[in-house]
């Protein structure tokens, strides 16, 4: 399914998102992220070893916030799932330009684990200011 147009517009610009995944006792976790998206997912780049990821090992729902930087009030709200993870090369080359596109320089942090990707398909929206 295509993305919504207002969704994507917001990820694939420097917007930051609030990412919600679900701890093992079913509290929610949020952390700010960056964030991007192809046509038909959003994208999140994070560290095989972070809680986050290991949240949507075992929980793949999830909701991603992505606020417009001008406007904190003009926001999308997606409720979606995890539907697939990419590693490797691919997730490490996608950390840079992520990195590029909010700071303008390759990733500064060390790289402790293994990069991934989550696509996220999009199940439900709520859309504030648009």
């Amino acid at each position: 399914m295509t993305l919504d147009a207002d969704l994507h517009a917001l990820a694939t610009a420097k917007n930051f998102a609030a990412l919600s995944t679900l701890m093992p006792d079913g509290q929610p976790q949020t952390q700010l992220m960056w964030v991007h998206a192809d046509d038909d997912h959003l994208l999140i780049n994070t560290e095989v070893g972070r809680r986050k990821f290991r949240n949507v090992e075992a929980d793949p729902r999830v909701t991603v916030t992505v606020f417009d930087k001008e406007n904190p009030y003009r926001y999308v709200e997606a409720r979606g799932r995890v539907v697939e993870t990419i590693g490797g090369d691919t997730a490490r080359s996608q950390i840079d330009e992520l990195a590029h596109k909010y700071t303008g320089a390759d990733y500064a942090n060390p790289i402790g684990t293994d990069r991934v990707i989550l696509r996220i398909a999009v199940d439900r929206l709520h859309k504030n200011g648009i």
